[in-house]
């Protein structure tokens, strides 16, 4: 129809016929995004669900389009949120439309997190006397780890956490650690006690006797040095061992 034809059916008292394409620019992305973001700011993050998390992450390494699908594949590849976060770099660059730009987003956010969680446990004072927050760190930083990470908690004389550092990183059920250096790391900070940590990517945390016989390795080359070994903890899947509750320590 031309542009005089429809001035025509106007003047006429006609109607012009329906646009051709979506009547509603709310049914797009962009449109989408600011309901999203108007949700949050009026009822909070707590209504969201783990993939509309996800979904508005993604938000911010794509300019524009509908990263929901986006999120319903990572969670559903990788099995939950915080695995989505925790999944190696390579493996969520196989996931189509995942680029360098997302990765580096889940990843900050991650970290993020991380650090505000180990900084709780940090400001505590005497790490023993916040044994939760503790725990929940290391569930968060380990339970989703793919291979087995050996870490060691340095503390001082009053049990504040001197460094949190991961000693070795192996296979999906072994990882070499050597009690000469544990200790050797524990006299570079001054450290007189150790919490040693490790995950069971399978998410069974039941010690295996190869980390009995390492951690009374470790012990034994600690103690000969006045340094205390407080625990050994095997972070599983929401589960964990505490070597000091079972007797093994």
């Amino acid at each position: 129809m031309h542009q005089g034809d429809l001035v025509s059916l106007l003047s006429e008292g006609g109607k012009a016929p329906p646009r051709k394409g979506k009547p509603f620019k709310s049914t797009g992305p962009e449109g989408h995004r600011d309901r999203m973001r108007e949700k949050v700011l009026a009822r909070g993050t707590d209504i969201l669900a783990d993939y509309e998390l996800l979904e508005m992450l993604l938000f911010l390494s794509a300019r524009n389009g509908d990263t929901k699908p986006i999120a319903k594949e990572l969670i559903n590849r990788f099995g939950s949120f915080p695995k989505v976060l925790a999944a190696p770099e390579h493996e969520l660059l196989k996931v189509p439309k995942v680029g360098p730009h997302a990765v580096s987003t889940l990843k900050l956010v991650r970290a993020a997190a991380l650090r505000m969680m180990k900084a709780e446990v940090a400001e505590t004072g005497s790490i023993l006397n916040s044994w939760t927050a503790l725990l929940d760190y290391l569930h968060v930083a380990l339970a989703n780890e793919g291979v087995e990470q050996f870490r060691v908690l340095f503390l001082d004389s009053k049990n504040r956490l001197i460094a949190d550092e991961a000693q070795a990183r192996g296979t999906v059920n072994h990882t070499p650690v050597y009690p000469r250096e544990v200790v050797k790391r524990a006299l570079e900070l001054h450290s007189t006690a150790l919490i040693l940590v490790h995950n069971h990517p399978s998410g069974d945390p039941t010690p295996s006797r190869a980390d009995i016989e390492m951690t009374q390795q470790i012990r034994q080359a600690a103690s000969a040095l006045d340094i205390v070994v407080h625990d050994h903890l095997i972070m599983g899947h929401g589960r964990h061992v505490s070597f000091r509750r079972e007797g093994l320590l």
